[in-house]
């Protein structure tokens, strides 16, 4: 059985999900902040470039926790039933906490937001749905015969399987964004599956199913991987070969969308390369391969470490600090007035927001610590089978 590694070599995935909350701050607050003449520069342009990090990066980390959860309960002697049965009550908490936050967001809106931003799929809710659906896929692919005997057959079905959903949730997403809209579906539930919403059309702001889950199912695959026993053995190594397989992956998709070479028509009706296409799925699965190398790098070398992380502290509050900001960014309690401000009183307000969100995760930590259920300072990462309300956006 494949046992996951001690948890204080874990720090580095705290880190990165850290650092998509920086990203994801300098995204909310340059587009609800800045005035029309301010984003004529490039200042907007790099923000909206960099927005395109954090959402793969949470539902990315999201499985590959998932994968940590499933080998530790499988150490635990845990049969596969159950650990399934855990999993995905994790994942229905998530998307629990995704609609409360929705009904948080219309109440505070109260008199002004439409009633149909209730069902909005917003981020929270796609992490809780495909969690559910890597924990199904994970349960139909454990052999019982492999789980008795301790093989690692069901490590390498459960490898092979995520990475297969992955791929052809990326690869069906343009049919079912064009010829294939399931139209005959209410709207709340057509929007999981491509992100209609009330508009008839995918929403590009929106996370469906399609193509968003992908993510998490290869975080899934990359946990089992990077968590088995043959991995833990050659760690820098296999760390060093995801971030050059991540270099080569964005390299050849760039590459192949400036060739013009587009799928077949029977699979890419239309080429949408910001939103559908198959070649910025692989840039971004590059990037995140990059940047989980390096950020296992910055923190083997202890630089991400030295005394206090504010990137380890947010990522291990993610999920508050997310929902936290977006009230003070584009809610009704916003900093700064919306579309009105320069870049620089923008910048000012995006340096306010990290501090006020830093300082809101420590705060929780210390809270935490004191009630004896969060992480000591000497095992900052302790308690984490149970990290869906610190970590999961």
């Amino acid at each position: 059985m494949n046992a996951p590694r001690p948890q204080s070599r874990l720090a580095y995935i705290d880190w990165m999900r850290g650092l998509a909350c920086v990203f994801m701050f300098q995204t909310h607050c340059y587009d609800a902040w800045l005035a029309p003449e301010a984003r004529r520069g490039r200042l907007i342009y790099w923000s909206q470039l960099g927005g395109t990090v954090p959402a793969p990066t949470f539902l990315f980390l999201a499985g590959f926790s998932l994968a940590l959860v499933t080998l530790r309960l499988r150490a635990k002697g845990l049969d596969a039933n159950q650990i399934a049965r855990q999993t995905m009550l994790r994942g229905a908490e998530v998307l629990g906490l995704g609609l409360l936050f929705r009904l948080m967001e219309y109440a505070l809106a109260w008199g002004w937001a439409p009633w149909s931003d209730l069902f909005r799929v917003d981020v929270l809710n796609i992490i809780g749905v495909s969690m559910m659906l890597v924990s199904l896929v994970i349960r139909c692919c454990t052999s019982e015969s492999a789980e008795k005997t301790g093989a690692a057959e069901n490590l390498k079905r459960a490898v092979a399987t995520t990475v297969a959903c992955s791929l052809g949730v990326a690869l069906i997403t343009p049919l079912l964004w064009t010829t294939w809209q399931p139209r005959w579906l209410p709207w709340p539930l057509e929007s999981y599956i491509n992100g209609v919403h009330t508009f008839g059309t995918p929403q590009a702001w929106l996370f469906p199913i399609f193509p968003w889950a992908a993510f998490t199912f290869l975080g899934a695959a990359a946990g089992f991987v990077i968590l088995s026993d043959w991995a833990r053995a050659r760690e820098a190594a296999v760390l060093n070969g995801v971030g050059v397989l991540g270099a080569l992956l964005m390299a050849a998709a760039v590459g192949w969308e400036a060739s013009g070479w587009r799928l077949p028509a029977l699979i890419e009706p239309v080429h949408d390369f910001w939103h559908t296409s198959f070649s910025f799925f692989l840039i971004r699965v590059g990037m995140l391969f990059l940047i989980l190398w390096l950020s296992y790098l910055w923190c083997a070398k202890g630089l991400g470490l030295r005394g206090f992380s504010p990137l380890v502290q947010m990522g291990q509050t993610s999920l508050l600090v997310y929902w936290v900001h977006i009230e003070f960014v584009y809610g009704k309690y916003s900093i700064l007035p919306k579309r009105a401000s320069s870049a620089g009183a923008a910048t000012f307000g995006l340096l306010e927001i990290f501090v006020a969100m830093l300082v809101l995760s420590m705060a929780r930590t210390w809270w935490k610590r004191r009630r004896g259920r969060g992480p000591s300072p000497e095992d900052p990462l302790k308690n984490r089978t149970r990290p869906l309300l610190n970590c999961r956006v």
